[in-house]
């Protein structure tokens, strides 16, 4: 089962990474293949992912590391797609990173969709359709808590999830039907 982490708040430090990070861990006992984070940094969408335990994921930041003052965190267990760097989350887009737990039943009939529109997927999960569907509706011109709305009504089945918007360092959207979204301050 995968674990989910979001942190959207003034970070003095700047260093919202190591934060999720920890958070990840607090998440290990539910098991995983790979995990990655992602966060804004002077309005733009970085992330690091890794196969295998949070500690190949350390590493990589220490070798590379991620600033930022929000960020989302992603342990995941293999439901589509072989465990590898490629398929883990956050799955982004310039403009969108979102991190899933769940499953998207209708994944394969949107991504055909989507790719008729030109929309190029790296990963062979169904989390990858649900960046590309909320980045479409941003270039359709619709806000994006307007995007995440007309997404969430479009998919089936059941998730939580996670999203961050370049630019945007104030929001993160939350959602989840069917399975469990804690929300804390």
């Amino acid at each position: 089962m995968c674990g989910i982490i979001g942190i959207l708040g003034n970070q003095e430090d700047g260093n919202v990474a190591t934060r999720v990070v920890e958070g990840l861990k607090r998440l290990e006992y539910r098991g995983y293949d790979s995990a990655g984070i992602a966060t804004l940094v002077n309005g733009h969408i970085d992330r690091r992912r890794a196969e295998g335990k949070l500690i190949n994921l350390s590493n990589r930041l220490d070798e590379e590391p991620l600033a930022g003052d929000v960020g989302i965190g992603h342990t995941r267990w293999a439901t589509h797609g072989v465990p590898n760097e490629v398929n883990a989350h956050p799955h982004a887009t310039s403009n969108v990173a979102l991190v899933h737990n769940g499953i998207i039943e209708n994944f394969k009939e949107l991504k055909a969709e989507l790719q008729d529109r030109g929309a190029n997927f790296a990963s062979e999960t169904d989390t990858e359709v649900v960046v590309h569907l909320i980045s479409q509706y941003l270039k359709d011109g619709l806000d994006p808590v307007a995007a995440a709305e007309k997404t969430l009504k479009r998919l089936e089945g059941a998730f939580a999830l996670a999203v961050i918007f370049s630019g945007e360092h104030d929001l993160m959207v939350g959602a989840r039907r069917g399975s469990p979204l804690v929300v804390g301050y």
